[in-house]
């Protein structure tokens, strides 16, 4: 099993915050206010193009297509209301210029959507355990751990994660 890790800290007043990845890779995000960086929301977006994008054209010169220009448009529609704002329908379309026959380009996304696309697998499998937890370090250093529930499939508290997983 493989561990990613990020760690999102708070920069000024606002809501924009900085997040830095296991591999080393600085990403900034923030709200609609403050306007600085992409949303949340359009990171699932981005995630998902980047995914299905490597995946395709990986695919297309395994097979020997003759790929001259590529891109893919990600469009995702999220519901209004309730909260949380979910992404209910993303539309994926894969613009490909070149020597390339329709059944290959057709075969490299199945095979992205089915099989290889590990952002595609998470947000439409619905199976994702997502345990929410904190950490407090009060004025004199000492921390309190504790977890606060599980969402996805479980929906409850199972024995405690190992808070060695847990950046800071």
């Amino acid at each position: 099993m493989s561990l990613k890790t990020v760690t999102a800290a708070l920069e000024g007043d606002g809501l924009r915050l900085v997040a830095r990845t296991s591999s080393g890779h600085v990403i900034a995000m923030d709200d609609a206010a403050g306007d600085s960086a992409p949303r949340p929301a359009e990171l699932l977006l981005v995630a998902q193009a980047g995914c299905t994008a490597m995946d395709v054209v990986s695919i297309l010169r395994k097979k020997r297509q003759a790929v001259t220009s590529y891109e893919v448009r990600v469009a995702g529609q999220q519901r209004d209301e309730p909260h949380p704002h979910v992404y209910e329908r993303i539309l994926i379309v894969h613009a490909v210029e070149g020597d390339v026959s329709a059944e290959a380009l057709r075969r490299a996304i199945e095979l992205s959507a089915t099989k290889y696309c590990t952002v595609t697998a998470n947000l439409a499998s619905g199976v994702a355990e997502i345990r929410h937890a904190y950490v407090i370090r009060d004025a004199h250093g000492e921390k309190t751990y504790g977890e606060v529930l599980v969402t996805g499939p479980g929906m409850a508290i199972p024995e405690p994660a190992a808070e060695e997983a847990i950046p800071g």
